[in-house]
């Protein structure tokens, strides 16, 4: 009896391990919802894309680190924030990091004004981004699981029901894998 309880708690741990590694192996979960891949709501027209931790250009760097540092700066304190930023920066370029990306859906001529009005962080090319999410797939409980590291949004999108649009959608990309709800026990 009890060789057949340790081994089905192998088989669910191999299990578990598989489902992350090939969740992880998708380059953009988001292309099974392109429904999610836009969000205009609220007076907002954003679209969104995929990303790894292993291959953030420059301005997705700095970007992610200067929306961390002035929406998490505070919430730390002046004591704790260099210590948790420097863990920070380490954790977002991780090969298993993955973020959605979110960009305003803009013409050049709006990506000029925006520039010279010097609105939101974007320093870089292409339409600016406004938003991001770093989330990973790991074993937890030796069940698999999608956790958000973080979610982060500029000033100037908060409040318009974006962040909720964001985590539905994490949840069905966690459904996709067949992720199992730790609290229910029910696979998605």
């Amino acid at each position: 009896m009890d060789r057949k309880k340790k081994s089905t708690g192998r088989e669910e741990f191999a299990e578990g391990e598989s489902s992350v590694i090939a969740a992880a192996a998708k380059a953009n979960p988001l292309e099974e919802f392109p429904s999610y891949c836009r969000y205009e709501q609220n007076g907002l027209k954003l679209i969104l894309e995929a990303g790894s931790g292993d291959s953030l250009s420059p301005p997705l760097k700095q970007y992610i680190q200067k929306l961390l540092k002035i929406n998490m700066e505070a919430l730390y304190g002046p004591h704790e924030w260099p210590a948790e930023e420097n863990l920070k920066h380490k954790d977002m370029v991780s090969p298993d990091a993955r973020y959605i990306f979110v960009r305003e859906d803009c013409s050049s001529n709006e990506r000029k004004e925006m520039k010279a009005s010097n609105r939101g962080l974007w320093t870089g090319e292409g339409n600016p981004v406004v938003a991001f999410v770093h989330y990973r797939f790991v074993l937890e409980y030796e069940l698999p699981a999608l956790f958000v590291y973080e979610i982060q949004l500029e000033n100037l999108v908060q409040g318009r029901g974006l962040g909720e649009f964001l985590m539905q959608l994490l949840e069905m990309v966690a459904c996709k894998v067949c992720f199992r709800n730790r609290f229910t026990g029910r696979f998605y």
